[in-house]
């Protein structure tokens, strides 16, 4: 798994700290995320791949037993139903590394957030 230590320059080089099938499965996210947003660039935030409009939109990492994905707090309650038979906390859905990831839903959560990050953004350029 990756290190704690390391500091990451971009996803490419968190994935590479990481073993092929769960970087498989990590791909996948990444290859979902772009189709839902593709104005959104990479980015390494919080030493975590993540991706950016006017805001970070959605971060993911793996950890020991699944990978973490974080949509913010308000994604994970518009969402909550979707997400009912994950582990979820505030602003964190996990998903274990043992299972078929949901890729729709990531998607369907990310489009939100790319709609709410652009409305928080048209709000903010009317003040």
């Amino acid at each position: 798994m990756k290190s704690s230590q390391k500091k990451f320059k971009n996803i490419d080089d968190y994935f590479s700290t990481v073993p092929e099938a769960i970087r498989n499965k990590l791909q996948k996210i990444r290859e979902t995320i772009h189709k839902a947003a593709p104005k959104a660039e990479e980015v390494i935030s919080y030493n975590m791949p993540a991706f950016k409009q006017n805001s970070v939109l959605v971060y993911f990492a793996v950890f020991k037993n699944h990978i973490g994905f974080f949509p913010t707090a308000k994604a994970i309650e518009i969402f909550k139903d979707d997400l009912c038979s994950y582990k979820t906390s505030k602003g964190t859905v996990q998903f274990s590394l043992d299972e078929k990831i949901p890729l729709e839903l990531i998607s369907k959560i990310t489009k939100f957030r790319v709609e709410e990050d652009l409305e928080k953004q048209r709000k903010k350029s009317k003040k």
